[in-house]
This record gives structure tokens, sequence and C-alpha cells, in this order.
């Protein structure tokens, strides 16, 4: 039956979303060939100079999540206007609060808690497309902000230890930490914390040191120096995985008119009772 012979009660149906079981588009290597990274049990730092292209890869991990139907998500940006655009898809959006950020995580820290209670009661280890609940990706832009620059010690001490115990404990429960920062050194992100990202991808770094503490101890003398790549060429970036391997990537470029369209379209298929600007 063709579009013009439908009665006009019909509907047109819409695809399926995707699934944060599939693998996440990222961009492309240095072949041209289309790099994907399967975000399910995994989590990911970016970090690299101002400019570099941070938010460019996060934006694309966050684009994957958000038109996921199986998958909640929770933002956290000190600057606001980075994830900000994505806040309408959002569970939670905290901004530049600390608090609430601490609350957030505490929250996300009881979630844990009670999903591997889950996990225990049917004798497994983790979760499955088939579990009453939905994965969780919990993206951070800028850790510095919440880690090291606003609030007392005390409080960043908290808000660190927090992030690590989401990050150590949270693979096997579906929550997924992809978290952004200019340098990781252990003054912003505690050396604790930063070693249980497997997954790391270094954009421009100002020095070879820079570069190693992004990818790890020794990557550069490898010949994977972040110090090396050309920095107005925002995007690219070195992408090592937990399986030890590493190669050059380039983050697919969003817009803020692209984010725009995909963000209004995932509010809409996310909670299509709300009445959202066209």
């Amino acid at each position: 039956m063709s579009i013009a012979t439908l009665p006009a009660t019909s509907t047109v149906p819409v695809g399926p979303g995707l699934s944060i079981f599939e693998p996440a588009f990222l961009g492309a290597d240095e072949s041209g060939r289309r790099v994907d990274l399967s975000l399910m049990w995994r989590n990911l730092l970016i970090g690299g100079t101002p400019g570099s292209g941070k938010s460019v890869a996060l934006s694309n991990l966050v684009a994957h999540a958000a038109l996921s139907y199986d998958c909640g998500l929770v933002l956290i940006d000190g600057k606001q206007v980075e994830l900000g655009l994505w806040a309408d898809c959002a569970d939670v959006f905290v901004g530049p609060d600390q608090g609430h950020a601490i609350r957030t995580l505490q929250r996300l820290q009881t979630l844990t808690d009670n999903r591997y209670t889950y996990l225990r009661a049917v004798d497994r280890r983790k979760i499955t497309p088939a579990d009453p609940f939905d994965p969780i990706l919990i993206a951070i832009d800028e850790i510095a902000y919440f880690s090291a620059t606003v609030g007392d010690k005390k409080s960043q001490d908290l808000f660190s230890a927090l992030l690590r115990d989401l990050v150590a404990r949270g693979r096997a429960i579906g929550l997924i930490v992809v978290a952004a920062t200019q340098r990781p050194s252990s003054d912003i992100i505690p050396t604790s914390l930063r070693d249980l990202f497997a997954w790391r991808l270094a954009g421009y770094c100002s020095t070879e040191s820079s570069s190693d503490i992004v990818l790890g101890r020794g990557w550069a003398q490898r010949g994977f120096n972040a110090e090396q790549l050309d920095p107005d060429n925002p995007g690219t970036g070195y992408l090592v995985a937990e399986s030890g391997t590493a190669r050059l990537v380039k983050s697919a470029y969003l817009s803020d008119e692209d984010i725009r369209h995909l963000a209004s379209w995932a509010a809409y298929t996310r909670r299509p009772h709300l009445t959202l600007p066209a």
C-alpha cells in the first residue's frame, strides 16, 4: 500500500531505536575504516588540551546512549553547555553544582548495591538485555571542576571516591562511565581512579608526559604520543583499548544543530508525553 492510499487515521511506523548493547559509532581510523566502541561493561577516559575535541568524542557516545531504547542517561557537566543540549534526554542533568553531583553519585552507589543484590539472588555475575532494568551511561565533562576546583578538599575527595566506586563496581551491573578532562594528573584524578579506566582516548596534549598520563605509561615511547598530533585538527586522537592495542582515530563531528535535532528526537522517543520545541 502506498502512502497516498493509507487511511487518514493510519500512523507511519518508526523503526526500532539503537541499543546500548550494540557498538557505538565514534568515527574513522587513519585508513578510513569505521570505528565503533562497545560501551557495555566498559569505561572510557578522554583527555586532551582545550579544543582538542574531547567533547566531540563524548557527544558521539552520549548520542548513541540517548537514542538507545534500553539505556538510562546521567549527565554531569560543570560548564553546562557541552552536555546541556542533551539535558531533555537525561534522567538526571547536573550543572555546576558539586552538591548535586555528589548526591547523584550517591544515588548511583545505592543503585549499584541493589543491582548486585539482585544478581546474587539470580546466581549471575553481570546483567543481560533480558533483565528488568536498563544500563545507565554516566557522562562527565571536565572531572576537574568537581574533583579539584569547586568546594573544599573534603567534598572534592568525596566526589572522587564515589566516582572511583562506580568505575570499579559498576561495569557488571550496567553502569558505564565516560569521563573527559584536560589532564588527568594525580592532583585532578587520583591514580587509583585513573587506572581503573581500561579504555583511553587522548586528543592533542601539550607534552609527552601528559599524553602518557592519559593513555598510560610507555605509550609515547611505543609511537603513540598525543603531543605529536596536529593541534589544529580537533577530534583526532589515540584510542587505547583494554586489549592493549592502540589506533589513531578521528571522532565524527556533530554540530550544535545536529545535536539539537538528535536530542529533540531522542527526548520525544523517551518521553512522548512531553511537548518539546520543534
